[in-house]
């Protein structure tokens, strides 16, 4: 069966195989992550809230059903966690905030909920960002990241990205509104996709900013993420912005490879304004895929710039609407960075936000113009290394001009709900990981997956053993 360290080290993938072929129980399982959150967690600060009890319940429920014969799927028996704004029956969901400090749902997040029936064993509550935003409640510690903790984890499914990459879990679900599953994965050096919006519901999830949410997995591995893209994907009627779209197999979609995707890459936009060394990685990345049999093109990428500028205005009216209950009535209780972002979200005039909106969709035609000439477009995931945490105070003020450098290849595939994926491509000369990001059509996470899995399956920067 391997020590503790060796079964965490497993793709969920892996150890799935074992459950099934009964050569490992959901219960020894689960108790050996349980026992690797309890040594590590105290410094790492990954979850909010751990519900073993209920985990090793829902573990031995799973044990009885596969030794029944009634396998579910990859998923039975896998200890996951989620980030703690989903709703989860019975157990506090706090947006690690001091706001929702209390607040014990009565009904579980669809997301939840279709992990549930897939038989996931829930492990817990993943720490964030307060609200979703950048900055930390000062009753909140911040994660930290397991590969380098004098860095930035990643903002804002933070304790998903530090736990996924420490093996406190065999994947999570993070958000992402303007970079937050992206941002933890590349810093942490894991794999999170980003569906395309309206792919997975987010009926019971607390929104930053509802026309720019998206929920999604984040994992060790390509396949990993396929599996459980293809659990939490399809229509909710309780959630409006989903679509009547039957889910692909997308685990079976990734044997297809990389032989004939037509890749874009713009060099120039993959590199001016970016760190030399995550240039480097990605642009690495390019000739391993050609090698792989991928057509990879030259493109050129236009008016991009756009949604880094403006997409704060937007993320923070949508918030202040999101708020409106709570703000400015409760103010003082919110920590320094989001009550900022609140403040400039209710100054913002309507012809202003309209103006934003219109610039919008002219970003989504630029990007939907990329997909007449390629199936995917290659960049970096971020166009930096993850900076050191002095740099990133957790009360900072991330304002309109502080935020818009960092969000240059994540923001506009919020704004055009584009599918994209973030995979570990390297690390920097001080041991840092790289991460490159493929960015597909609306609807086409098995084309953004099977770049990633072919890219993974030629090289083994997945594969760096677990962090101590």
């Amino acid at each position: 069966m391997g020590t503790g360290a060796e079964l965490c080290g497993k793709t969920l993938v892996e150890a799935a195989a074992l459950l099934r072929r009964r050569e490992l129980s959901p219960v020894e399982l689960t108790r050996v992550v349980l026992d690797r959150i309890g040594a590590l967690d105290g410094t790492l600060h990954s979850f909010i809230t751990v519900t073993a009890d209920s985990a090793m319940e829902q573990a031995r429920a799973a044990e009885a059903e596969i030794q029944q014969g009634r396998y579910r799927g990859p998923l039975h028996g896998m200890p996951i966690a989620v980030k703690d704004l989903c709703a989860t029956r019975g157990v506090r969901t706090t947006c690690a905030s001091k706001i929702l400090a209390g607040w014990v749902p009565d009904y579980d997040a669809a997301v939840v909920e279709r992990l549930k029936a897939a038989g996931a064993v829930i492990l817990g509550k993943l720490g964030m960002t307060e609200f979703a935003y950048g900055g930390y409640h000062p009753s909140v510690p911040p994660p930290v990241n397991p590969r380098a903790p004098d860095r930035w984890p990643g903002a804002s499914s933070s304790g998903s990205g530090s736990a996924t990459a420490a093996g406190l879990c065999f994947g999570s679900l993070g958000s992402d509104t303007g970079g937050s599953i992206r941002f933890p994965s590349a810093a942490c050096g894991i794999v999170g996709v980003k569906p395309t919006y309206g792919r997975v519901s987010r009926h019971g999830v607390f929104p930053l900013a509802a026309s720019l949410d998206h929920i999604g997995p984040m994992t060790r591995s390509v396949a990993d993420a396929a599996v459980m893209l293809g659990v939490i994907a399809g229509f909710d009627a309780r959630d409006p912005t989903t679509r009547r779209e039957p889910v692909p197999d997308y685990l079976a979609a990734l044997a297809g490879g990389a032989r004939g995707l037509r890749i874009g890459v713009d060099e120039a936009f993959g590199t001016e304004g970016t760190e030399p060394e995550v240039s480097r990685g990605v642009l690495a990345s390019v000739r391993v895929l050609r090698q792989q049999g991928a057509d990879v093109r030259d493109v050129r990428v236009h008016g991009l710039e756009v949604a880094a500028r403006d997409w704060y205005v937007v993320c923070a009216v949508e918030a202040a609407v999101a708020h409106e209950g709570t703000f400015p009535s409760r103010a003082a209780d919110y920590g320094a960075t989001f009550r900022a972002l609140l403040e400039d979200g209710v100054r913002v005039g309507g012809v202003e936000y309209a103006r934003i909106q219109e610039a919008r969709q002219a970003v989504c035609r630029a990007i939907d113009d990329l997909w007449q000439e390629v199936d995917l477009l290659l960049c970096p995931s971020m166009p930096a290394l993850p900076p050191p945490v002095s740099e990133t105070p957790p009360d900072a003020i991330l304002g309109r001009e502080r935020v818009a450098p960092l969000l240059r290849f994540t923001a506009p595939f919020d704004w055009s709900g584009s599918p994209t994926i973030s995979v570990p491509c390297g690390v920097s000369d001080a041991g840092l990981p790289l991460s490159l990001q493929l960015v597909g059509r609306h609807g086409e996470e098995a084309t953004v997956l099977r770049a990633g899995h072919a890219y993974e399956e030629a090289t083994d920067w997945h594969r760096r053993p677990l962090p101590v």
